[in-house]
């Protein structure tokens, strides 16, 4: 036949890891039939767990199905296919997001943060695939598990506010080169993709209608290589799961045991459902009978090994047993196998059941074989193609095509997600927050709150929510980052109450004093990260003078001179303060309504003598007797000058005065030094007689040295008999000042 397959007609492929499947099923309103099948298997292990791994391999097997009903069909060129459930990736993640704190989460925002936790949930999955692009994994659903709010679990975050949102998903992604590999194949054997499905969603579409998924229900798989699982509950699909084991180990268990090939243990296996006995040749050539409860009593462990991982797949997946099992698949017709879940999963044996096409409604088969629970996926295929159709859908973002599998509902979040945005970056950052002690707290301040990102859809304002059809043009402009914490004194400031005094009989309210990092600011003081402030009132009476500028109550005059040229200041007046009417200095502490009274009292003039240190007042001198009389001569002096002349240390000082203080040391005194102490009278003797001058009765001259303790003495040396002493001719005394 060369007719075209006419449009009420789906040509429908099931590429399983052991065998291919093909139907054609008619659809008349409702009611749909099956009016031709084709079954092939793999002549090598060309696929693995529901992934194709020599596409040309098969590629030959699907083109030979193709051919044979197209012979009886009329041209196949279109085909629907499903991916494989057990190459479904889940990821479960938990996303925590500071808020503003100030403001209500809105419906953008709480979807936000699901989509950066799938965006997460994303970048996890590909990099445990050691994958770099994003997009190589389609999000094909996700669930919330819960929301929190400051730590604290909460049914809605939408309108909430608080500090710290946090959201708890299960997202599930289909790989990209399941879906390219299955594309890659078809076009190989001639054939376009027009619909594509996932097989868990298309066992569950013809075995549990949206009426039954109210119901906690697992479905099972269980093929050649894997057993997959989906389950139902609150309506929709909430988990898929995949056990590497299935009908394949039961074969060759079959094999050990009975010394078979794997194609003769397959052939046995699939013998032990409906034959009370069996007949084989092992691989020795000996031929056996055997009932068929004792094959199975030799497979017993490799039955209880498949149910318990299934079950317990289930148990990890649900949380808990479900309400029933449905079995699918030529595994699923291992003996035993339904009532071996049933027990672990301690149900009863009624709730854990193999079906056949037979459950599905409103299908009408017209051949015995497609009866089996091994053509149930096939025909969910053909009739998701149908009322549950997957096409690609291409959208613009920014200018650049996304090409999309219309799996589910596309809305504008799960095309950024997939056009690979960080959905996390989209919304402006907040602006860094900075951390200041206070009074010996720490205290975060955030900065601004970031902007969201401006979203059109088709040139109008959308949100992550909006759905997205073919054709349709995005454009993104993330949000802007918010700007750091740029706070004030004011801004970190508590509530401390002033501080009333009464200063010289008046009342104050004292404001607080501020100190950052240990110096004074005031209240529009910009502060920096890390830095420590102190916000107190001021505590003793020099603070109380300064924070209420009341300095200028005392008017201290100040005399400015230059001592050996350096500036020195002198105050003219003295201070003093009084507390409660007792004498205080300016560091006593005050108290709430202590009065404090300021008293200053004017000096007098400031002298020069009140300038010389004590230790350069001291003069050297050297003391000697000259005649009897005391005399001290001085060996080291003080020499003052003022404005440049020479004074002595009784002068006042005036404003600017240039004042020089410095030692003097003179040469070692002689004799003659001693007449600029005394002063000697002497009545001269008669004539004849002549001066004479002894030191300690020794000869002596006029520069004669003298040392302390020296006794000095001058007389006239007779030509006739008279006393020296006598008062007549000698007279010694102090000169005058």
């Amino acid at each position: 036949m060369t007719q075209q397959v006419t449009n009420d007609l789906i040509f429908a492929l099931d590429i399983g890891t052991r065998s291919v499947v093909g139907l054609i099923v008619r659809f008349d309103g409702d009611t749909f039939s099956i009016i031709d099948y084709e079954i092939a298997e793999h002549k090598e292990r060309s696929m693995l767990d529901g992934q194709i791994h020599d596409i040309e391999a098969v590629s030959l097997v699907v083109e030979t199905i193709k051919n044979k009903l197209s012979i009886r069909n009329g041209v196949l060129k279109k085909v629907a296919v499903a991916a494989a459930g057990r190459s479904l990736k889940t990821k479960r993640v938990t996303l925590e997001q500071p808020l503003a704190g100030h403001s209500f989460l809105t419906k953008d925002e709480v979807r936000s943060l699901e989509l950066s936790a799938i965006g997460q949930a994303q970048k996890e999955l590909a990099t445990e695939q050691s994958e770099i692009d994003l997009s190589n994994y389609f999000c094909v659903g996700y669930s919330i598990v819960n929301y929190y709010l400051d730590g604290q679990l909460i049914s809605n975050l939408v309108d909430q506010r608080g500090s710290m949102a946090q959201v708890d998903i299960i997202a599930t992604f289909l790989p990209r080169i399941v879906v390219d590999s299955l594309i890659t194949a078809l076009h190989h054997a001639e054939l376009s993709l027009d619909m594509l499905t996932l097989e868990p969603i298309a066992a569950i579409n013809v075995l549990i209608p949206s009426t039954m998924r109210k119901l906690n229900i697992a479905l099972v798989d269980i093929g050649a290589g894997t057993s997959d699982i989906a389950i139902t509950a609150e309506g929709t699909i909430i988990a898929y799961g995949m056990v590497p084991r299935a009908g394949d180990e039961i074969t060759e268990a079959l094999g050990q045991a009975f010394l078979l090939d794997f194609s003769d243990a397959e052939i046995m296996k699939r013998s032990l459902s409906h034959k009370d006995q069996v007949t084989f040749a092992d691989v020795l050539g000996m031929e056996h009978t055997l009932p068929s409860t004792e094959v199975v009593m030799q497979i017993d462990e490799d039955i209880q090994k498949l149910a318990l991982e299934i079950s317990n797949k289930i148990l990890e997946l649900n949380g808990k047993a479900p309400q029933a099992v449905m079995l699918i698949g030529g595994g699923s017709l291992t003996p035993q196998l339904p009532m071996k879940i049933a027990q672990i999963l301690n149900l009863p044996d009624t709730r854990v059941a193999v079906r056949g096409t037979d459950a599905i409604k409103n299908l009408e088969i017209q051949h015995e074989i497609v009866s089996g629970p091994e053509f149930i996926t096939p025909i969910g295929i053909a009739v998701a193609a149908k009322k549950h159709p997957v096409k690609y859908i291409t959208v613009s973002v920014n200018e650049r095509e996304i090409h999309l599998f219309d799996l589910k509902k596309i809305h504008v979040g799960d095309v950024l997600l997939h056009a690979g945005f960080d959905m996390k970056k989209l919304c402006g950052k907040p602006g860094l927050a900075m951390a200041i002690k206070v009074n010996g707290i720490m205290k975060f301040i955030p900065g601004t709150w970031g902007e969201p990102p401006i979203i059109t859809l088709n040139d109008k304002i959308a949100h992550y929510d909006d759905l997205v059809h073919d054709q349709d043009h995005l454009t993104v402009i993330p949000g802007k980052d918010g700007s750091p914490a740029c706070p004030t004194i004011q801004d970190v400031m508590e509530n401390i109450a002033t501080l009333d005094i009464f200063l010289n009989g008046r009342l104050y309210s004292v404001p607080p004093l501020f100190l950052v990092n240990g110096i004074e600011c005031d209240l529009n003081t910009l502060l920096h990260d890390r830095d420590e402030v102190w916000i107190r009132l001021p505590r003793n009476i020099q603070e109380v003078l300064q924070y209420t500028e009341q300095l200028d109550l005392v008017e201290v005059e100040e005399l400015s001179y230059t001592l050996n040229g350096q500036v020195q200041r002198w105050e003219r007046y003295s201070i003093e303060f009084k507390l409660n009417g007792q004498l205080a200095l300016p560091t006593s502490l005050i108290n709430q309504g202590d009065h404090i009274e300021i008293h200053y009292h004017e000096k007098s003039n400031l002298m020069i003598s009140s300038l010389i240190p004590e230790g350069e007042r001291i003069q050297l001198d050297t003391e000697v007797t000259f005649n009897g009389l005391k005399i001290r001569l001085p060996i080291i002096r003080t020499k003052i000058t003022l404005n440049g002349d020479i004074i002595s240390e009784d002068n006042p000082i005036h404003p600017g005065d240039k004042i020089m203080i410095e030692t003097i040391e003179t040469t070692p005194p002689i004799f003659g030094d001693v007449f600029r102490i005394a002063e000697v009278r002497i009545k001269k003797p008669d004539p004849g007689s002549r001066l004479k001058l002894l030191i300690n009765s020794e000869p002596a001259d006029f520069g004669s040295k003298i040392k302390h303790g020296d006794r000095l003495e001058l007389l006239w040396e007779p030509e006739e008999e008279f006393s020296i002493s006598d008062p007549e001719h000698l007279e010694v005394r102090h000169l005058k000042n």
